[in-house]
């Protein structure tokens, strides 16, 4: 049962009451398997990433062994080079759809695992999660290059994909800094790790040419501030050079541009990032403006909408449009765990050579 507690911090004006709060996390609730497995919607697929968004907004909510369990499903599934596919079929996780493994889906347990524990105290979690949290940064950090960003995947037959996507890069690098966490929490120190993360934070401040262009979609303008490498007066600047690119008023974030489609997921992302940088008005004012997507019926957010058309596209209602949803409430309503993670301030930083000056990524 969801904590009432926690349900209050999930309390935002003009976005979540109470009773809405808690439709959402029964819906969550109810796309997740009995074996712990969130897909994206029942008898969609699940990938790593957003199985484990989901999972956290899971234990915003309070629902701690709900989240457990989505973990739990993770250390099962993981394959022996630390790894996780692309993509599994929903109802059978031995059904693999893409059998890709890329970078940042892998490294994004950390993030989950130390929210986790930030959570809940459970001491006994992360020590039985630590095996995969270490085998999974391990198989990561082998993609990274010299200039210190994250090569994208392995293809299926094992070759390795070197171009580095910025927005992979950036959720890397928070994930980086979140395994550093949990490492010194149980005393283990991983120095390469810290080198790793510096070097990782160099190239995505300094050097935007080690990326692949992919200036059209926001996540490659946001990411990079949610992600914890740019701070301060950078990010308030990278922030504020797109705003009028990808911010639809009333509606949204564009995915891409030109497109006339704003999505949930990167709308509530940049209103956590947005957080993140002290600007909690405007986290505020994005939330609201995405409660259009909001279905009443199931407490779940539809994924987009085309607003040249005035419809909503697709017709699915994604379990990780309402965890990013919740998650960035949980941020603005104090939810410490969630707080921890996200605001940059708690996580070791690794170390960052010197940046070129004039070289800072915008």
């Amino acid at each position: 049962m969801t904590s009432p507690e926690k349900t209050e911090l999930l309390v935002l004006p003009g976005v979540l009451t109470a009773d809405q709060a808690a439709a959402t996390v029964r819906g969550l609730l109810a796309v997740q398997r009995e074996d712990g497995a969130i897909p994206w919607f029942r008898g969609h697929h699940l990938d790593p990433w957003d199985h484990t968004e989901a999972a956290m907004a899971l234990d915003a909510a309070g629902e701690h062994t709900a989240a457990e369990r989505a973990y739990d499903w993770l250390a099962r599934h993981q394959n022996d080079d630390g790894s996780w596919y692309a993509a599994y079929a929903d109802g059978d996780a031995a059904d693999v759809t893409d059998h890709g493994r890329e970078s940042n889906f892998v490294a994004y347990v950390a993030v989950g695992a130390w929210h986790h524990y930030l959570s809940t105290g459970d001491d006994a979690f992360l020590d039985r999660m630590w095996p995969t949290v270490y085998a999974a940064m391990e198989f990561v950090l082998r993609l990274q290059q010299p200039g210190g960003q994250i090569g994208w995947k392995r293809e299926p037959d094992g070759t390795p994909v070197d171009d580095a996507l910025l927005t992979g890069s950036s959720s890397v690098h928070h994930a980086l800094r979140c395994a550093l966490a949990i490492a010194e929490q149980r005393e283990e120190p991983q120095p390469d790790w810290e080198l790793a993360a510096g070097s990782l934070r160099h190239a995505i401040r300094c050097h935007p040419e080690r990326f692949l262009d992919k200036d059209r979609y926001s996540m490659d303008w946001y990411y990079p501030v949610l992600g914890g490498a740019l701070t301060g007066p950078e990010a308030q600047e990278r922030i504020a050079a797109s705003w009028d690119r990808f911010v639809v008023p009333g509606l949204g974030v564009r995915c891409v541009v030109p497109n006339p489609w704003v999505t949930g997921g990167e709308s509530a992302e940049l209103a956590l990032a947005l957080w993140a940088v002290g600007e909690s008005d405007r986290a505020l004012e994005i939330l609201q403006s995405i409660q259009h997507l909001r279905d009443p019926e199931s407490g779940l957010y539809w994924t987009g909408y085309v607003f040249e058309d005035e419809a909503i596209w697709p017709r699915e209602l994604t379990a990780w449009t309402a965890g990013s949803v919740l998650l960035a409430v949980a941020a603005l309503g104090g939810d410490d765990a969630t707080c921890s993670v996200f605001d940059g301030k708690r996580l070791p930083a690794g170390f960052e050579p010197d940046c070129c000056e004039g070289s800072a990524a915008q």
